[in-house]
């Protein structure tokens, strides 16, 4: 969906294509990926992303947050909190590691991770219980890539890009990467 150029975020999309599963860094082509590209102006707006997203989260998702300190990515998951209805301020699980937010409204809790300090894949997040509470919750790994891959084929990877070194732009470029059947219909869901 291509927005006016008067509204929040302009977005761009490209189509599925072949590959492997993008790693850290750089988006590539991955195969039954579909990827959406907006581009976010302030935190308001990131935080309103994350309501629009709630919209199309449902039990069993895997949503991996991936960008610099300061991207936005615990602003993001505030506001799936906000729309998944979910009870407890959505702050940074830093050192916690994980937070359980339970749903106000008969919908899926949100189960927030940090795994910035985990150093080892899923068999160091084993303890977390992360393939336990998937199914019937919504899972945000901020920092998860190389980490969580394991607990679902299909899962929406979320990059955040910011302006780096010493500026006060707000603009994050925002690439969601919809990785298997399960997204299929992301680009109609955020319209």
């Amino acid at each position: 969906m291509e927005a006016p150029h008067n509204s929040p975020a302009a977005e761009t999309v490209s189509e599925p294509a072949g590959a492997a599963d993008p790693g850290p860094g750089p988006v590539e082509a991955v195969p039954e990926a579909v990827t959406v590209t907006l581009t976010v102006t302030s935190p308001e707006q990131m935080q309103d992303l994350g309501r629009r997203l709630a919209r199309v989260l449902a039990p069993g998702d895997l949503v991996m947050l991936t960008g610099e300190l300061g991207a936005g990515k615990t602003t993001l998951t505030r506001g799936l909190g906000e729309g998944l209805g979910v009870r407890g301020a959505v702050t940074s699980p830093t050192f916690v590691i994980a937070r359980v937010h339970p749903s106000l409204v008969q919908g899926p809790a949100l189960v927030h991770v940090d795994a910035y300090r985990l150093g080892g894949g899923l068999d160091e997040m084993e303890d977390l219980d992360l393939d336990v509470s998937l199914p019937e919750s919504v899972v945000v790994v901020e920092w998860g890539d190389g980490k969580v891959e394991e607990l679902s084929e299909d899962r929406l990877r979320v990059l955040i890009d910011r302006a780096t070194g010493d500026t006060d732009d707000e603009r994050r470029e925002v690439t969601l990467v919809g990785i298997g059947a399960r997204w299929a219909g992301l680009r109609e869901a955020l319209a």
